[in-house]
Order: structure tokens, then C-alpha cells, then sequence
């Protein structure tokens, strides 16, 4: 079975080797030419057009997208209707919203194409450790496409799995990117608490932010892959002093939160930590301003002009 794969950023591109490292014949799209070119350098095969997968691909088709989430994915699903046919498989390995997911399965299905939803989790560290693929579709679909997620997946027994019907991978993975803006922000506000603690005893002294995290790799109950990368992080620039305090978000989050919100779930820490990010984004903070002058207003207190 031949696997096409639209999409070559660094994750896609990471999926592709491993399939070829595997011995799975691989044929590649994207607007890229270098990154066709580093596909094809380990193997791979390329088509110039989306409209040239059919006679690149072995029935039944597979196409899998490592595309980003909304219009990016959308144009190319439709296009992929018009060129595919019955028996076809059309995978989305990328962050889509869940309802979205839906919604194309449906549509897909009146020409008889198969659509897989797999939230996929493991970036630029995938090829070397494998991608964590939380699946969802047709369950026959998902026993035939095995041999490539096993190829994929950390192990053959770990990391991945077959979780219901289409919507809930990507479902799945929506919430399994809310739980990671939670524990990024416990990490990161708990450094913050260290790196501004300055002074112990008469000693005045910076805590080494890298020394500690290494320290808590090892045995902390608070171990995780998380703080191994925040050690990596802290080891090549203590002080981060390289990096701009803006945090973006790819849209999961907001969505996580918005479901709580829908199911009456309450969901504080992964609300807080989106609300996080968007305060990282603000030069000037209007809402501190007026919270500086209505300190100022009702109890004298003092304010920090410019």
C-alpha cells in the first residue's frame, strides 16, 4: 500500500522518513520544493499536483494531511473529492476542530471516501521517538491502515489507539492540547517564582533555573517530557534572555475551554493558562491601568506614571 502525504512542514517531513525508514513506498505534495527534495533524497516519490495522486497511488488510495487546521485543510479535502473515488481512505493528521471533522466525514461519505481523524502529538522529536495518534473513524478503516500507524506510532503496543468514531481523535487530541497549556503554565509560573527569588540567608544569589530542572527530571513526582524540554530550553540560555515573552496558541486551547464551557464543565487551570498567553501578547495592559487608578482612586495608593 502506497501513502501519499500532503503536507511537508517539520512534522510531516519527520512522518514521511519514518514511513520510508520502515520500507512503506511514500509519495509526497506540498509547495515546498526543498522539502520535496529532502523527501525524495530519502526515497520518496513526488507528484507536481494534488490532481496527479490517482495514478500515483495503489487502490485503495491513502492520502494523509499534515496540513494546518481550517482553510489550509478544507480546499485541499475538496479538492481530494473531486480526484479520489470509492474505497479511498482521506486521513487528517492535523489539529482540525473536532466538528469539523464531522462535517467532512459526512460530506466525504456520499462518494464513498473514507475519512480518519488522528490527533497526533510528538513535533520535531516524532522521527527519533515516535507520534502519539489518538484515532477516530470507521473501525474496519482503522484495521486496515495498522501497518502504517504501527510504523508510526512510539511502539507497537504504546501510543496509540483507536478511539471512536469520527470527530473524537481530533475530539481527543483538543483535549489533550488543553491538558498541555495547563502543565506549561504550572512549569512556567513556578520558574518565574524561582528565577525571581534572589536572596537566602546573607548569600545574595540567582537559583541556577537549569541545574534545578535537571534535578527534578530524575525521580520528582513532577517529572515529564515537559520539564526535559524546559531543561533544554534553560541549558542553552539560562536567563532566556534570547526569547520574547509572547506566547501564541494554535486554537485548541480556545476550544477546549469552549467546550467546557458547553458541557457545564468547569475547567479553571486551562482557562487561566489561555487567558495566560493572551496577556503575553499585550505591549500595554489597559485592565492594569485601571486597576493601577482605581487602587489609586479609593485608597490613595500609589501609581506609576510614564
Amino acid at each position: 500500500m502506497k501513502i501519499g502525504m500532503v503536507g511537508l512542514g517539520k512534522m510531516g517531513l519527520n512522518m514521511v522518513l519514518r514511513l520510508l525508514r520502515d520500507g512503506h513506498d511514500v509519495v509526497v505534495f506540498d509547495l515546498d520544493e526543498r522539502v520535496i527534495d529532502l523527501a525524495k533524497e530519502k526515497g520518496a516519490q513526488s507528484v507536481p499536483t494534488l490532481s496527479d495522486f490517482p495514478s500515483a497511488l495503489t487502490k485503495p488510495r491513502v492520502v494523509w494531511m499534515m496540513l494546518p487546521s481550517g482553510q489550509p485543510t478544507e480546499a485541499v479535502i475538496l479538492e481530494l473529492d473531486q480526484i479520489l473515488s470509492s474505497g479511498d481512505i482521506i486521513i487528517d493528521g492535523g489539529n482540525s476542530n473536532y466538528k469539523d471533522s464531522i462535517r467532512r466525514s459526512e460530506f466525504l461519505k456520499r462518494k464513498g471516501i473514507h475519512f480518519m481523524d488522528i490527533g497526533t502529538s510528538g513535533g520535531i522529536w516524532g522521527l527519533e521517538n515516535g507520534y502519539c495518534m489518538m484515532i477516530g473513524g470507521e473501525k474496519q478503516i482503522f484495521e486496515m491502515l495498522k501497518p502504517i500507524l504501527i510504523s508510526l506510532a512510539p511502539s507497537t503496543e504504546h501510543g496509540w489507539g483507536y478511539v471512536g468514531p469520527n470527530g473524537s481523535g481530533h475530539f481527543v487530541k483538543m483535549i489533550h492540547n488543553g491538558i498541555e497549556y495547563g502543565m506549561m503554565q504550572a512549569y512556567a509560573e513556578g520558574f518565574e517564582i524561582l528565577h525571581a527569588k534572589k536572596k537566602f540567608g546573607d548569600q545574595s544569589t540567582t537559583l541556577d533555573l537549569h541545574k534545578i530542572s535537571e534535578i527534578w527530571r530524575y525521580g520528582s513526582v513532577i517529572r515529564s517530557w515537559l520539564l526535559d524540554l524546559t531543561a533544554n530550553a534553560l541549558e542553552e540560555d539560562h536567563h532566556l534572555s534570547g526569547i520574547e515573552s509572547w506566547v501564541s496558541d494554535s486554537g485548541e486551547g480556545r476550544w477546549t475551554v469552549f467546550e467546557a464551557i458547553d458541557l457545564d464543565i468547569p475547567a479553571p487551570v486551562i482557562t487561566s493558562a489561555l487567558q495566560a498567553r493572551f496577556v503575553s501578547r499585550q505591549e500595554e495592559s489597559f485592565s492594569a491601568k485601571l486597576l493601577a487608578a482605581m487602587r489609586q482612586k479609593f485608597g490613595g495608593h500609589s501609581i506609576k506614571k510614564k
